[in-house]
This record gives structure tokens, sequence and C-alpha cells, in this order.
């Protein structure tokens, strides 16, 4: 399970996802996840899964490798279902006991809840998985940078998000390892009621914070001995600029919102359309 979580992995591929400029595909990936909001159809959600399944052919990302980061969220899925289905208000009801009460109206909602979180973490994962950590870094400072006129510190709010995301895998390897130490110690972290699984927790979360400070120090002394000072002075080897391809992708994400607001439009007068 710990390996199956992909957030903040990159994966290194050729292909013209990989090559758009990462200010662009932060704010197309910030799009789509307003676009699952504007969908209120199933219909829609089917052309907007096929529009996304579209982009991750077109990434040469593995489509096994990106779903298998939604093992790692099966519970809040879960967790989204159930709340929706006994707690949605609806005039048909099919079962009811207490306050709980399963209705098509709940059916409808917790299917559609259940689409539209899939859609969001798949989406994105091609933004971490198609661009590397540096790119993403410097693809948030250009974002932000106007906002340092009224004192938001953008450079150092990219570098810690960038920090953040970087070290997601790093720290799911070392609780992987601690788990597999503790386990070859006697340790069991299966058996036993809810409190004693918490209680056998004790054991791993004590040695991984312990390691993720100790990491956190090494890096401020390692960013310390390189003389880094935040966004003072900074130059870059890497200078961002747009091309072709990523006005191409401008123009395809805006024709994209039209087609996504003219289904709203349609699902609201054609009922056919669910």
């Amino acid at each position: 399970m710990i390996r199956d979580i992909t957030i903040g992995q990159y994966y290194p591929a050729e292909s013209p996802i990989h090559r758009l400029d990462a200010r662009v595909k932060i704010v197309v990936t910030f799009l789509f996840i307003i676009s699952l909001f504007v969908v209120n159809t199933f219909i829609g959600y089917v052309c907007v899964t096929a529009i996304l399944g579209a982009v991750i052919k077109v990434s040469k990302v593995p489509l096994k490798f990106m779903l298998k980061g939604l093992k790692s969220i099966v519970i809040i899925i879960l967790f989204t279902a159930v709340i929706n289905l006994f707690l949605t208000q609806g005039e048909q009801v099919i079962w009811e006991f207490g306050f709980l009460h399963l209705t098509w109206e709940g059916i409808y909602m917790a299917v559609k809840m259940c689409v539209r979180l899939v859609l969001l973490i798949v989406g994105s994962s091609v933004l971490t998985l198609t661009t590397t950590p540096i790119q993403l870094t410097d693809g948030i400072e250009y974002i932000l940078r106007p906002l340092k006129r009224i004192g938001v510190p953008a450079h150092e709010i990219a570098m810690m998000m960038t920090i953040a995301l970087r070290f997601i895998p790093t720290l799911l390897d070392e609780t992987d390892k601690i788990i597999k130490a503790q386990q070859a110690r006697g340790a069991d972290f299966d058996t036993g009621n809810l409190m004693q699984k918490a209680k056998s927790m004790i054991p791993i979360l004590v040695p991984l914070f312990i390691s993720a400070f100790r990491r956190a120090e090494e890096l401020a002394m390692a960013m310390e001995a390189r003389c880094y000072h935040g966004d003072e002075h900074r130059t870059r080897m890497n200078v961002m600029h747009m091309e072709s391809r990523d006005y191409r992708a401008v123009v395809m994400t805006a024709v994209y919102l039209v087609f996504v607001v003219a289904l709203r439009i349609a699902g609201n007068y054609l009922p056919f359309m669910i």
C-alpha cells in the first residue's frame, strides 16, 4: 500500500505533455479541477473522462501506474460514498432507519462525487508525474510573482510546496523500511481491535518523525552551506519561456472549457443527459 502512493513522483518520458511549460500545466490542471465542479451530468463526466484518457495516452505515463495511486485514497472514496448515500435528502426513499435513509438521489450523488474525486486525483497526478520538482517550483513562483508586490513571499511558498512534494516518496519509502524492520522484530500490525492497531502505530510514527526532522535539518544545513538566501539576487540556469506548443495547449484548454460549459447548459434543459 505504501508503494502504491504516486503523489510527488515524477515519471520520466519523452512526450508532448512532458515538454509543455510548467506554468501552462499548472494553470490547465487548476482549470481542469474547476471544470469537474461545472459538469453536473453523467454524459458530461464520460466526456471529461475520455478527454483525460486521451491526455494520459499522449503523456506516455502507463495508466496502470497512474491508477495505482488511487489505492491510497480508497478509504476517502468509500467515506464520501457512504456520507452521500445515507445523508442526502430525496423524495424517492428506498430504505430508512432512524436518521439514515437511502434514496435514489443519494445514490446519484454518491456515484457522481466518487467519479469527481477519482478524476480530480488522476488529473492532478498528470501534473506531478510529467513535471520535475525544479520545473514545478519555477512554475509556481512565476505564477505567484505578481503577488510579491503586496508582500507575498512567492519564491519561499513555491520552494516549500516543492520540497513537501519531493519528500513524500522519500518519507513513504522510509515508512516502508520501518514497518519491515518492526515486523522482522515480531511486531504485528494486522490483528487486534482498533485501539490495539492505533497503539501498534507508535513504533512506526516515532522513528518516522525523528527521521523526518533529521532530513529537514540536513537539508537546511546543505542549503546554508550553498549560501541559499531565497529569491535574493537569484538567477536561473533555465529561463522559462512560452513556445508554440504551449500556446496550442492554451487554445485547446479554452475549447475544452467552452465545451464543459455547453454540457452544463445542455444538462439543465435536456433531461435525457441525466
